[in-house]
């Protein structure tokens, strides 16, 4: 083979991964916009956005996801409760979170940081129904970050306690 087809036959396998390399990129799903008003903005660390470099959720985008439950007790309410919420390590996959830390805003602005790793590892949910019902701003909604804390005696702590935010409006990736 002579050297300029040598060549030809390396930009030629070049090209043909830099165009599959690129068409994975291409046929990866968008986040849909919210049809209704959002409830939820995640920004800074995030790969798939959906309004200006973040990640807008409505209601109905958030039930999408698919909700699990936990029922726990808490220090906020008497006896145990059933909370009905979308796991947050599956949501922090679907917006492409590339941090160690998530702050959890309020719309109060009160925030806590809390290390991405626990949502996995504990299987936090962010809730949006208490006891089947959508939670009222006036009564820690819309949106309440949920440990299982009767599934392990460290989670009954100050620390984790601290980590359940209640009327979440934002989420940072750091």
């Amino acid at each position: 083979m002579s050297a300029a087809k040598s060549k030809q036959s390396i930009i030629l396998a070049f090209l043909s991964l830099l165009t599959l390399a690129f068409s994975g990129i291409a046929m990866a799903d968008p986040l849909a916009a919210p049809t209704e008003k959002p409830i939820l903005t995640i920004g800074g660390n995030i790969s798939v956005t959906n309004k200006a470099g973040e990640a807008q959720f409505d209601r109905p985008m958030l039930e999408a996801l698919g909700l699990v439950t936990i029922e726990t007790t808490t220090p906020w309410y008497t006896g145990p409760v059933k909370f009905e919420g979308v796991p947050l390590d599956k949501l922090m996959k679907l917006v492409g979170a590339s941090g160690e830390r998530a702050a959890v805003v309020a719309l109060n602005d009160y925030s806590s940081e809390i290390p991405i790793a626990d949502f996995a590892k504990y299987n936090v949910i962010l809730a949006l129904k208490r006891n089947g019902e959508y939670m009222p701003v006036k009564d820690k909604g819309p949106l309440f970050v949920i440990y299982p804390f009767d599934s392990l005696p460290e989670l009954k702590s100050q620390t984790y306690y601290g980590r359940a935010v209640w009327q979440v409006a934002k989420i940072i990736i750091k």
